[in-house]
């Protein structure tokens, strides 16, 4: 099933050696080590946390196609695959310029192919070329979609580039909201790497630490674009952001009720007031993905790449 804004289907990568990547960490300040959890011990509590987040989706009534990752080549981070590709509702497929060299060995053909069998196809759009220029846009990880109304959010990195997003613009007919986030680091600030850790947009609402946007001007951009769309804005802290609160993504289910999907930890991380009033709309849904988090500086929503793609038949 598929709204303007949201679908019930969404592809999902099985790990097979997820752990620490050091050549992420230099700009995710989420990842972590946890001295406590031996390396060995990685990969098997992030796969039981993947099943388990898996079985949740699954029981709410979301479709979920598990595709396996593969040993060779090495991909630590392939459990999020929005980074690297992105389906829509006019049948085009999008590949994106990622950063990390790791990264860009995620991509796989095969898996378009796999989904071709079942969903029309019309094109793949291959804009991985640009990283031979040094310009990066990591999906919807760089770009939050308003879909409905055809606007695409952006806060600026190392990951989410101005080459990058207009050549990608330009392809789809959005228009970018573009601005800078940052958040705490050591002495001063850094980037924060991707728009979804920052903020989510649905239907009827859109949940987003503004305060991380430190320009007055450009915060009032962002909420004003929000605000025009008739999005019903939840504002989060940025400790709450630090809890992945703004890595929620809103899913419907196979009746078409919606849901607003997240980790136990943003959950858990949110006030009354905020769950009463996302679920004034929507279900909410959430797992514990404490390992993924942590070493893997990513939290639900990127963990779902969101298939738009029409069916065949």
């Amino acid at each position: 099933m598929i709204t303007a804004q949201n679908t019930s289907h969404i592809l999902m990568i099985r790990p097979v050696s997820f752990r620490y990547n050091e050549q992420t960490a230099t700009n995710n300040h989420y990842q972590r080590i946890i001295d406590t959890v031996r390396p060995d011990e990685v990969q098997p509590r992030a796969l039981a946390e993947f099943d388990g987040f898996v079985n949740v989706l699954r029981n709410a009534g979301v479709q979920v196609t598990v595709i396996d990752d593969t040993i060779d080549p090495d991909t630590p981070d392939s459990i999020f695959p929005n980074n690297w590709v992105s389906f829509h509702a006019d049948g085009r497929v999008y590949l994106y310029p990622m950063l990390a060299p790791n990264r860009r060995l995620e991509r796989r053909r095969d898996i378009i192919d796999s989904l071709a069998k079942t969903h029309n196809v019309a094109d793949v759009v291959d804009l991985s070329a640009l990283e031979d220029e040094g310009e990066i846009l990591e999906g919807t990880g760089s770009l939050v979609l308003d879909r409905a109304n055809m606007v695409a959010y952006a806060c600026l990195s190392l990951r989410t580039t101005h080459r990058a997003l207009d050549a990608w613009a330009g392809r789809k007919g959005f228009k970018v909201v573009r601005f800078t986030a940052t958040q705490r680091h050591g002495d001063g600030y850094s980037p924060i790497y991707h728009t979804n850790v920052m903020m989510s947009v649905g239907a009827e609402l859109a949940v987003v630490c503004a305060d991380t946007v430190r320009d007055p001007s450009e915060r009032e951009m962002l909420l004003k674009s929000l605000r025009d769309a008739n999005l019903r804005i939840i504002l989060i802290s940025e400790e709450q952001k630090n809890s992945f609160a703004g890595n929620m993504l809103q899913l419907i289910d196979d009746q078409g009720q919606r849901l607003m999907v997240m980790s136990s930890q943003a959950y858990g991380s949110l006030t009354s007031d905020q769950l009463a009033d996302i679920s004034r709309s929507n279900k909410i849904i959430h797992a514990p993905l404490d390992v993924i988090e942590t070493f893997g500086g990513g939290s639900a929503r990127c963990m779902m790449a969101e298939v738009f793609l029409p069916a065949k038949g």
